[in-house]
């Protein structure tokens, strides 16, 4: 095993990485971890844009109270406003950049670039690339990481565990490189950006989705972890099993596209007076009521009636993507289903990423900073990236004195693991996952899924622990672990709110709800 000495230290090579590497480089040294273009995570797939107060006619208290009425009683109103005050400036950053935002053709608009909508938003305050905004931010901030003398990004080295001292302070990454060979890195600050845990299940918008590697990451430190049942579920996945997931801008029912159902009419109004523009937790569980009444396997989304030249304009890459898939978004209704997307819960942080572990920090869709509460609303996520990004470099900044303690080390294996297991026990979870606890979820079903995943558990824990650590071997253990923590905070969970749906309890609990807290613990205690 190679040892190495690093500054800071961030693993995870998306929005959240990316910025902060640019916001911290001129002040300290970096290393950021990027093993693959996978590793840009979902960021990239982003498509809506980057909600923010840029409007005239818009403004800040707006903004703040549509995100808590999406986060449905759950938000941290400081981590809010935090996030949303920092909005303009961090927009005015990334064009300083040079990210190609689409810009307004009316010469009467209040703000140069144009502005669409998107669901749980009461005003036009999301900018955006064309529709792939995610691979427009993704791509500047690279081009400017990689010019950065101060900045040195590994493309070989893939993150399995954190390395902790006997003081409880994270001292870097373990890693294995491209042939499994380990590395230690050890650092004086570490960063997790890498991203959610859509992974867990089968069906998600992302075709490399994380299964929530860097949260278990943490937690195996002592890091809490907060609101993990709060998974979001997009509405409008392109329904198409044969390929890979496309996502669907939610910017297409900004627009003003339609849900129809099986008899071909809309159902949205009948459910929420916002109609398809309801925060994304109301609009897919009414899309898999709608696939439960009918029987399909999906709705339809219609854009028609916007007509081809506005289509190609606004949508110019879905528009694309589909008609190379066979489906014409002009001129017939497309099928969508929702889809895993992302992870509303995660580390437990403060508005500076600071975990509860000593010298180790989280931000991007890792972490669980209170702004999304039980329900994200759209184009927040990039928008907090920017934002965390912005105020874990100014604590990093701080410069704090070295630890002395000594590591912790942890037993290898011996046996090298067997492919087919690998896929096996991958399959197994999902499977418990997306059936059991995925829109809606029962308290029978969660026990249910409990207890399938402790036999998971218990029949392959002593097989992984013997492995040799591999990338894939060392990811699914983490993910193992996730879902039944995951699985233990939708049962503690005695309530529904936002993403989190049992009939079996269906209403809000009281009027002062807190955020779950769960710690690795926890499954040596079940």
């Amino acid at each position: 095993m190679t040892e190495s000495h690093h500054d800071v230290l961030i693993i995870g090579g998306g929005a959240a990485g990316l910025a902060l590497a640019l916001e911290i480089a001129d002040r300290r040294t970096v290393t950021l971890l990027q093993p693959s273009p996978d590793a840009r995570g979902a960021s990239r797939w982003a498509q809506g844009g980057i909600a923010a107060v840029l409007s005239p006619s818009d403004d800040v208290d707006a903004h703040v109270a549509d995100t808590l009425v999406a986060g449905d009683g759950l938000c941290d109103e400081a981590a809010v406003r935090f996030t949303v005050d920092q909005g303009p400036a961090a927009i005015e950053w990334l064009l300083s950049l040079g990210v190609p935002f689409t810009p307004d053709p009316d010469p009467n608009a209040g703000y140069p670039y144009h502005l669409t909508r998107e669901g749980g938003h009461g005003a036009r305050r999301i900018i955006h690339a064309d529709d792939a905004t995610g691979r427009a931010v993704i791509e500047t901030l690279e081009r400017h990481v990689g010019a950065h003398s101060g900045i040195t990004v590994r493309h070989d080295l893939s993150a399995i565990e954190l390395i902790a001292d006997t003081d409880g302070h994270c001292r870097g990454a373990r890693c294995l490189d491209t042939a499994d060979r380990l590395h230690s890195l050890r650092a004086r600050d570490t960063v997790l950006a890498t991203g959610g845990a859509s992974g867990l299940y089968r069906h998600t918008t992302s075709p490399h989705p994380a299964s929530g590697e860097g949260m278990m990451m943490a937690a195996e430190l002592g890091a809490v972890l907060m609101n993990l049942e709060f998974q979001q579920f997009h509405p409008t996945c392109l329904y198409d099993p044969q390929g890979v997931p496309f996502l669907i801008s939610e910017a297409v029912r900004g627009e003003g596209g339609y849900l129809l159902g099986a008899g071909g009419e809309r159902f949205m109004p009948n459910i929420d007076p916002r109609a398809e523009l309801a925060p994304r937790d109301i609009v897919a569980r009414a899309i898999d009521t709608e696939m439960q009444r009918s029987g399909l396997n999906h709705v339809w989304l219609d854009v028609r009636h916007l007509g081809d030249e506005a289509i190609r304009h606004h949508f110019p890459t879905i528009h694309a993507h589909c008609a190379a898939r066979g489906f014409d978004l002009a001129h017939t209704p497309i099928p969508v289903v929702p889809a895993a997307h992302y992870s509303c819960g995660g580390v437990g942080t403060d508005l500076a990423g600071a975990t509860t572990v000593p010298r180790l920090y989280a931000i991007g869709e890792v972490a669980c900073t209170g702004l999304h509460g039980a329900n994200r609303m759209a184009s927040n996520s990039l928008l907090e990236c920017l934002a965390f990004a912005r105020g874990c470099a100014r604590r990093l900044a701080e410069r704090s004195t070295d630890s002395t303690a000594p590591l912790v080390e942890r037993p290898r294996g011996t046996e090298h693991p067997s492919r087919e297991m690998i896929a096996e026990l991958r399959d197994a979870i999902r499977s418990v996952m997306s059936t059991r606890v995925a829109i809606v979820r029962s308290d029978a079903g969660l026990e249910e899924a409990a207890h399938l995943l402790a036999e998971l558990s218990e029949r392959y824990a002593s097989r992984l622990a013997r492995s040799i650590p591999d990338a894939d071997t060392a990811n699914l253990w983490h993910a193992l672990r996730l879902a039944r923590l995951t699985v233990a905070s939708a049962q503690s969970r005695r309530e529904s709110r936002g993403l989190h749906h049992n009939p079996d309890c269906p209403l809000h609990a009281d009027a002062d709800p807190m955020p779950s807290r769960i710690y690795l613990g926890a499954l040596e205690a079940s």
